[in-house]
């Protein structure tokens, strides 16, 4: 069976989110566009100042370093 690469994305968020949880946060899964990732913040993340540094020094980097076709991810509301 091929895996999707939606499917795959949100395999790698999965593995992450029990450490987003841990701080009383959560992340959704909204798109996958071509190579981009866009994915909504909740819970306290939401309004975190360190939002920002999680998605792209946790969050980016883990979903880059799982499947290397996806290029960013980005938050959206």
């Amino acid at each position: 069976m091929v895996e999707t690469l939606e499917k795959k994305v949100q395999a790698a968020l999965d593995e992450i989110r029990p450490q987003i949880q841990a701080d009383g946060g959560d992340i959704e899964l909204v798109a996958v566009e071509k190579d981009t990732v866009k994915v909504r913040l909740v819970g306290h993340c939401a309004g975190c100042p360190m939002a920002a540094m999680t998605l792209k020094q946790g969050v980016e980097a883990y979903v880059r370093k799982k499947i290397p076709e996806i290029v960013k991810v980005e938050a959206v509301q």
